[in-house]
């Protein structure tokens, strides 16, 4: 797979991330009755969203360190909550796991380039 793949997996993972963090925690499942401000934990992916869509390199390495937060808390809920909100944390986990890989091998796919391109201005 080159580089475009990987890319278009973590965007795809990211948005649907965000949408699922939102959804979860503003009226399908949330902490408190009638939503809870947990629903800011999607507003920050919102933040890396251009970068990764532009595939700016440097928005991917941290990234790929951030989303391990929400793959904890997946994993964290997904053992602990019942119902509907388990089912949620499970698929939040999936997400971030799969963006977190989708992360790193665009990382990697694209180190050689990065490489190629700081020899020919030396």
């Amino acid at each position: 797979m080159t580089a475009r793949h990987y890319q278009l997996i973590a965007s795809t993972s990211l948005i649907a991330l965000i949408a699922l963090c939102i959804a979860w925690e503003g009226w399908l499942a949330p902490l408190r009755p009638g939503g809870s401000w947990m629903t800011l934990k999607g507003a920050l992916l919102l933040l890396p969203l251009f970068g990764v869509l532009r595939g700016r390199r440097y928005t991917y390495k941290w990234l790929s360190l951030f989303v391990q937060f929400y793959l904890l808390e997946g994993l964290t809920r997904a053992t602990s909550d019942t119902g509907l909100s388990q089912s949620l944390a499970a698929g939040e986990t999936l997400l971030a796991m799969v963006l977190f890989a989708s992360c790193v091998l665009y990382i990697r796919s694209t180190r050689n380039i990065v490489k190629k391109a700081g020899a020919s201005t030396s």
